[in-house]
């Protein structure tokens, strides 16, 4: 019993990925070649090939080709693909109408390009001529439709010269909407898909690509865009053997990342990038003149050609064979692995030039932006640390912190292997991997300690900007600087210690039991006062205990410390609006309340605690005068006022906001020296 064959089934069963709207069109584009190779052999020069685009006259435009002083596309309704090759003879004709034809067999055609057609397209009309066996003139004419199948179509004219024009219409609009719009990008995409007929003797036939105001000789793209191809090579994987053929392409803004086609039947049936999977291997690189080019390679073999699935969008090929069984399959990633081996090894004097710009770049990088990784960069090259040389400071960066969590990782591991052998009998060469683990540690340190150093240069720099005058001749406002000393409307319960920048005002002020910024004195645990008053910034320390762990559950005497900050060149400071009269007030607010510790622990009360009053401050002429009032001294520098106010027992400090930026940067001087950072 005969089986039968449903048409619009094997429609319907058959993919066609969006993503590659424009394969139909490349189908019959081969088709076409191999029609010519048919009629002429070795003669390419001899065949002529043209894809005409069609759209639609009238209906929305298609703006998403069109560039400044470009005339925007009108949708494409289909192609008409024409060659001068050996036309539909009886024989290809029979094979036309079989499914799953192995008619071109052992050029890896599999009969299924026709079914692509109707997937994307909802008709084909095809016209050809071709020669009988007494060398007459004969042709035909027929429509192909899911709905009428192969309709002959006897009345038709037919051609004069021997060929065929196959005209795909009515573009489908999933497929119409994803394919490439411009004569141009879709000349490119044959060229790319079908490069492999230029690279062989003989080359292709002259193919154009056209529509009513452009055409485009892809010929003229072989010469535009290929240097010239590098030694053809072939590796051996698993006892299979697949041939590379390299190309130097010249670079533009459009082609610069390496790729890899993989090809089956003469086709590229995968496009992959190979940015960074071959150390040095970014975008463009440089010839021995300092040219540079762009790597591309196809990958072809029978092993290829045996494994493509049937509408050429993949390999029945897995990425990789688990486990390891009696007999190994060669899988994805064995080829890719031997193919780029082999492209490291045609690419060696490149690539090594691109390392070491790859190197000078991150070095340059380290020693001007980011000395953090200094101590470490010598540990991160080994791990296979390479970069593109126009790589940006911000995926640098990105890059390197990344590196850097794995070697702290791998420390890490390394840490609990090593120290959990410290019990037993120490094993022969334990002494030197000790010594290799610590070397690893105390670097990391130091990468840790510059990371923390340079974030104090950057806080300083960000500090000095906020000081002067703007673009508009206007200061910068109060709360700007009160949080990047410390967020507002925050305390130490809510937020970690590196969010406050305090030591810019005073190291001491780090190691606090609490500190608030911009709250009322009422919702503060430490107060136990009702006032609703605000003061910038209000801190305790627990006078006795240990700095490093002042946890606020010991009960020694607090210190209080009150940060009043006024705009830049504020000059309206009065008896009304004294900020030294202000922080004397919060310390006697505080001192009267029912003081806690962070804990909510009570502190025995007492009018000793030690107070200190820091109000930062330009010294305007108010400014002056209320230092004066209060009998402060000047600084030595004549930049701020200082002195002690015995009936507060409060030490106090105006500070010129130049004067805080310069104290800030000597104390942190010989840090800055060290890491090579600039101190202003």
């Amino acid at each position: 019993m005969a089986l039968t064959t449903s048409l619009a089934g094997r429609v319907r069963n058959t993919s066609l990925p969006k993503s590659h709207a424009l394969l139909p069109l490349l189908e019959a584009v081969v088709n076409a070649i191999q029609a010519i190779d048919a009629r002429f052999g070795d003669d390419t020069e001899s065949g002529r090939l043209r894809i005409t685009i069609h759209r639609s006259p009238q209906g929305t435009l298609d703006f998403s080709q069109t560039g400044p002083g470009r005339a925007a596309l009108k949708p494409i309704v289909g192609f008409t693909v024409e060659d001068n090759g050996v036309g539909f003879t009886p024989e290809n004709m029979t094979s036309f109408e079989t499914l799953d034809s192995d008619h071109k067999a052992d050029m890896g055609c599999r009969g299924v390009g026709r079914l692509l057609w109707l997937k994307a397209f909802d008709r084909v009309t095809i016209r050809s001529a071709y020669e009988d066996e007494a060398e007459r003139l004969d042709g035909r004419q027929f429509r192909f439709s899911v709905q009428g199948e192969v309709e002959l179509d006897p009345e038709a004219e037919l051609p004069t010269e021997v060929g065929a024009a196959v005209s795909l219409d009515g573009f489908k609009k999933p497929y119409q909407q994803s394919a490439l719009k411009s004569v141009e990008a879709i000349a490119r995409e044959v060229f790319e898909h079908c490069i492999w007929y230029f690279l062989r003797p003989g080359g292709a036939p002259d193919i154009i690509v056209a529509d009513d105001d452009e055409a485009v000789s892809l010929n003229s793209l072989l010469h535009d865009f290929v240097y010239d191809d590098l030694q053809r090579t072939s590796i051996d994987v698993k006892g299979e053997r697949f041939d590379m053929v390299s190309l130097r392409l010249k670079s533009s803004p459009r082609n610069h990342a390496p790729r890899l086609y993989w090809c089956a039947a003469n086709r590229v049936v995968l496009e992959e990038n190979l940015t960074s999977k071959v150390p040095g291997l970014y975008g463009r690189l440089k010839d021995s003149d300092s040219s540079p080019f762009t790597y591309v390679c196809y990958l072809s073999s029978d092993f290829l050609d045996s494994h493509v699935r049937a509408d050429r969008t993949a390999f029945d090929i897995s990425e990789q064979v688990p486990g390891t069984p009696l007999i190994e399959d060669v899988s994805m990633d064995d080829i890719r692995e031997g193919a780029l081996k082999e492209v490291e090894r045609i690419l060696a004097g490149p690539l090594s030039a691109a390392r070491e710009e790859g190197k000078a770049r991150v070095h340059e990088f380290v020693s001007n932006r980011a000395p953090r990784y200094r101590p470490v960069l010598s540990r991160l090259e080994p791990l296979g640390v390479t970069v593109d040389p126009s790589i940006k400071d911000q995926e640098l960066e990105l890059l390197l912190h990344s590196n850097l969590q794995k070697l702290e990782a791998s420390a890490l591991a390394e840490g609990h292997a090593v120290l959990g052998q410290a019990s037993s009998a120490p094993p022969e060469g334990y002494d030197d991997r000790l010594a290799r683990y610590l070397n690893t540690v105390t670097d990391i340190n130091q990468s840790d300690l510059a990371a923390y150093v340079s974030r104090r240069r950057a806080i300083l720099d960000v500090l000095h900007r906020l000081i002067e005058v703007d673009d508009q001749g206007r200061y910068s406002r109060e709360d700007a600087i009160h949080s990047l000393l410390m967020p507002m409307r925050t305390d130490s319960n809510e937020v970690g210690t590196d969010a406050s920048n305090l030591w810019i005002i005073d190291e001491r002020l780090a190691f606090h039991d609490y500190l608030a910024s911009d709250k009322t004195l009422k919702s503060m645990p430490i107060t136990g006062s009702d006032s609703t008053r605000e003061p910038d910034l209000l801190a305790s320390r627990l006078v006795g205990s240990p700095v490093l762990a002042a946890d606020g559950a010991t009960l020694p005497l607090p210190s209080i410390v009150v940060i009043e900050v006024k705009r830049p060149m504020r000059n309206d400071a009065s008896e009304d609006k004294d900020p030294i009269q202000q922080c004397l007030e919060y310390v006697k607010r505080v001192r009267a309340g029912g003081v806690k510790t962070a804990l909510g622990r009570p502190i025995p009360p007492t009018h000793e605690a030690p107070a200190f009053c820091y109000v930062l401050a330009d010294l305007t002429k108010t400014m002056v005068d209320r230092c004066e009032y209060t009998s402060l001294r000047p600084t030595h520098d004549g930049m701020g006022y200082f002195g002690f106010n015995e009936p507060h027992k409060a030490y106090i400090e105006v500070v010129s906001f130049d004067r805080l930026v310069k104290a800030a940067t000597e104390r942190n001087r010989a840090f800055f020296d060290k890491l090579g950072l600039p101190s202003s």
